[in-house]
């Protein structure tokens, strides 16, 4: 990536940062490797700027390869992270570097809409305590059949059938 594009690129990224919570802070970001140039990030009275020039009274410089500044601008790299690797290089005031580092965390950028609200779950009953079970009624024993009467199984038995009957009455 040129140094043009690296700049070009910052400024956009910056361009849609909320600095308005940041001090005033100015860092100066030399670029090694592809793309080997300088530009300054500052934050002035809560505004921003992104210029591609060296900027002498800084308070702070940082150099880094300008893969490793794309990735910090990403918030895919932690700068703090980078720089306990070696990865970039801190001259000058550390504390104004975190600073700038929290405006450029993942997640950082310009409010986006604002979501709906969520609304909340009614509040989940207590489980009312287990009821004891009553204690099981003991079954009770079968009835054996009763062996019907004499007497209704020989009136039963007496009674013709019904086509019987029909015949019985025609003769």
């Amino acid at each position: 990536m040129t140094y043009e594009k690296i700049v070009d690129y910052v400024q956009k990224k910056f361009a849609k940062l909320d600095v308005s919570k940041t001090g005033d802070v100015a860092v100066q970001i030399d670029v090694t490797g592809e793309g080997e140039g300088a530009f300054y990030v500052a934050v002035k009275d809560g505004k921003g700027a992104v210029e591609p020039y060296e900027y002498y009274d800084h308070d702070a410089k940082i150099i880094a390869d300008g893969s490793d500044i794309i990735d910090i601008v990403d918030g895919k790299l932690d700068a703090v992270a980078a720089f306990n690797e070696g990865k970039i290089r801190v001259e000058g005031n550390v504390e104004k570097v975190a600073e700038l580092k929290s405006v450029f965390a993942v997640k950082k950028a310009a409010p986006a809409k604002k979501a709906e609200p969520v609304k909340k779950a009614a509040p989940a009953k207590k489980a009312e305590p287990a009821k004891k079970a009553a204690p099981a009624k003991k079954a009770e024993p079968a009835k054996k059949a009763e062996p019907a009467k004499k007497e209704e199984v020989k009136a039963e038995a007496k009674k013709p059938a019904a086509k019987s009957t029909k015949k019985a009455a025609k003769k």
